[in-house]
């Protein structure tokens, strides 16, 4: 008989969690879901008020069968997946399948696996969270209608097997949104005037700003030029010192967005790779002597809050490793939308420090542990604090400033700096006011405005933040899918709008507007809230969205029957019909097709070349793509390894270029080749050689007849 039966989510967390519990109890996972909607159809019975048609899924029925052995073998079962809303509804399709009471004290959670927080939850068990799991079923549900009455309208207009989606829409959009908003950007003239002076000493830099103490702008050569022309013989003097003292505090801990956003920016991590990385932190790693152990907390999460244990930890080990002066005892004021349901993210052992253990970790889990311990011990530290100068000098009446700081106490920066914390300030000298410099040189600076950034992937959560849309689990989950779906691309770390994705998008916003945008997705998301709290019943909130929507999607269905969509006409003539071939759009972006279809099926890939030639053969470079979307470079004739010309590339081939293959056979080829250069090459020289030898006899033979 099992004492205890603990189900968990992944054998990763059960195993970790075994050791804690000692007797006759047995951890074992649910690998996640085992209960959820068809995929084959909806799965919501609109008529029947939205009633969701939960199955098994497909290749779960020998776990699902061992659940139920072992649930029966167990004295008491508890239900350990997540803590979050999608682990309260995992652990309420799993009480459905064991047949156990939702309202029986059966759920357990912990933030952090620890011995510690293990046990205290195993000791203090709860009734499942009907609310929470409430608020995650309204999400499927209304993610489910949308998704199955928009997706037939883009089969219709634009491509079969394309999907819309509601969080995954409006990101869409965002990128769309953005992307227009650059190519419609008009430049402008804008300069700077930099004024090199030195005290006879020391150099330093200023920046012109203004005129007889008025802030003034410049945007053309000829402003620049007259400016120029009266300082050529001005004195320049020190009119103000003001020096201060300068604060900068620490950030707060992790939460999941700001993790993703930090791991993106220092250590070049995609969202998918951070969460499943910071996942095997979570559930546990094997450490010498001690064994699998959780080292961080819960990573789903959108607090800065701590617990106290964690605050004493912290400044145990501040104050035994860096000092007194260097501990300062903060508190972060959560957002107010945030649903502050557990902790920030921070390491579980505070004396687990990453140098420690690194030889235990991969480098990945390593670099990633690194951040979050360093983010979490710096967000309990003293500031840093800097000794500030500005100073202000006046030629003729010309006004120019320099701004200079010097750091006086290092504080948390000698554990984590921001990126936007580098900034580079000019050493300036003792000056008084009154005190003429010296000018060394002056020189001016064309620059243009330029447009807004394309969205990274951390730009972009940042905004889905900001904006409401979405939570903690969707952000890496619904960046994942638009990438799949090839509605967007990145390319060197930006984010751009495919041409699939900029129809689709169009599509979708002149007939859904009301559904695909900020304000709506954001309203939803706090509706989500409601109920997660019980303010709302998820029923209502669907109900009370789905009548306005039920009405556009027939009068879309309706305004799109007697619409066909026209195609943009190539010059390239169908080889089987003689039509001439139209634009289309697939799912890796544009294609030839024929606009006879179905009667004729023909259709081909655009294919893209570069000016510059192949610089094995002479033949056209073509531009294709890779399965993740990356560029490379082939020889037209090139029919595969071996086959006619070998040129493929990463590199984009420049003028006078030699190329060296990179794999065995293409290398015979080019080592045939090389050979065959060679041989000619000599063929030539021994040619040229006779001919000079024949020449000469020829005029010493020419040259005896004439004596």
């Amino acid at each position: 008989m099992i004492d205890k039966l603990v189900i968990v989510e992944s054998p990763a967390k059960a195993n970790t969690i075994k050791k804690f519990l000692g007797g006759k109890s047995k951890v074992v996972a649910s690998m996640g879901h085992i209960r959820d909607l068809p995929k084959s159809k909806m799965g919501i019975n609109i008529e029947n008020d939205f009633e969701p048609e939960y199955i098994n899924i497909r290749g779960k029925a020998s776990l699902i069968n061992s659940l139920k052995k072992d649930a029966k073998d167990a004295k008491k079962v508890y239900l350990a997946t997540d803590p979050d809303r999608e682990g309260e509804a995992i652990a309420w399709h799993l009480a459905y399948i064991l047949g156990i009471d939702p309202e029986s004290v059966c759920r357990v959670t912990f933030n952090e696996i620890t011995k510690d927080a293990v046990k205290n939850g195993i000791n203090n068990p709860r009734k499942i969270d009907l609310n929470l799991t409430d608020a995650q079923q309204a999400r499927r549900v209304l993610d489910r209608i949308v998704g199955y009455k928009i997706s037939p309208v883009l089969w219709k207009k634009v491509k079969r097997g394309l999907s819309a989606g509601r969080v995954q829409s409006v990101a869409v959009k965002l990128i769309v949104d953005r992307e227009e908003e650059i190519e419609k950007f008009i430049p402008e003239e804008y300069w700077n005037i930099n004024l090199m002076v030195s005290d006879k000493k020391t150099k330093f830099n200023c920046k012109f700003v203004g005129k007889n103490g008025e802030k003034v702008e410049l945007h053309s050569k000829e402003e620049v030029d007259t400016i120029l022309a009266d300082l050529e013989k001005a004195k320049y003097k020190v009119v103000d010192v003001k020096k201060g003292e300068r604060k900068r505090n620490p950030a707060p801990p992790f939460t999941t967005s700001t993790l993703q956003q930090d791991a993106s920016r220092k250590l070049n991590f995609a969202l998918k790779k951070t969460m499943s990385v910071a996942q095997t932190l979570y559930e546990g790693v094997k450490l010498p002597e001690i064994g699998d152990t959780g080292l961080i907390t819960y990573m789903r999460t959108d607090s800065t809050r701590i617990s106290d244990e964690a605050r004493r930890a912290a400044k145990e080990h501040i104050v035994n490793t860096y000092g007194e002066s260097y501990y300062e005892n903060r508190f972060y004021k959560t957002k107010s939308e945030a649903q502050d349901a557990h902790e920030a993210i921070r390491p579980s052992h505070v004396e687990l420090t990453p140098e420690s253990i690194k030889d235990s970790l991969t480098p990945d889990q390593y670099k990633l542990y690194r951040l979050i311990y360093n983010r979490f011990m710096a967000s309990q530290m003293a500031s840093a604090v800097y000794d500030t100068v500005t100073v202000s000098i006046d030629g003729n009446e010309y006004n120019f400033k320099a701004n200079g700081q010097t750091m006086k106490f290092k504080g948390y920066m000698t554990l984590y700096v921001e990126n936007e914390e580098k900034e580079e300030f000019e050493k300036i000298p003792e000056l008084v006011v009154g005190e003429e410099v010296k000018k060394e040189e002056i020189d001016a600076k064309q620059s243009f405005t330029e447009p807004p950034a394309r969205y990274t992937e951390a730009s972009l959560v940042k905004t889905l933040e900001e904006k409401g849309i979405g939570r903690p689990s969707t952000y890496a989950p619904t960046i994942t899918t638009i990438l799949m779906r090839r509605y967007i691309e990145k390319i060197q770390k930006q984010l751009m709008p495919t041409d699939l994705g900029r129809v689709v998008n169009k599509l979708l916003i002149e007939n859904f507007g009301d559904v695909i945008n900020v304000e709506f997705t954001a309203k939803i998301e706090e509706e989500f809230d409601k109920i997660a709290v019980g303010e709302e019943k998820w029923k209502k909130v669907i109900r009370e969205f789905y009548t306005p929507f039920g009405q556009t999607v027939e009068k879309v269905e309706k305004e799109l029957e007697h619409v066909t969509l026209t195609y943009e006409e190539s010059d390239t003539p169908c080889e089987k019909c003689g039509r001439m071939m139209v634009i289309k759009y697939g799912r890796f972006g544009k294609f030839l097709a024929c606009p006879g279809y179905p009667e004729c099926q023909n259709a081909k890939p655009i294919i893209e070349t570069i000016e510059e030639p192949c610089p094995v053969c002479g033949g056209t470079v073509q531009i294709r793509k890779t399965k993740k979307r990356r560029n490379y470079y082939i020889c037209e004739k090139n029919g595969g390894i071996g086959q006619g010309c070998y040129y493929i590339s990463w590199n984009k081939p420049k003028p006078g270029e030699k190329f060296v293959p990179n794999n065995e056979i293409d290398m015979e080829l080019y080592e045939q080749d090389e050979k065959k250069a060679a041989k000619k090459s000599t063929k030539k020289t021994t040619t040229k050689k006779a001919a000079t030898k024949k020449s000469a006899a020829k005029k010493a033979t020419t040259k005896k007849k004439t004596k």
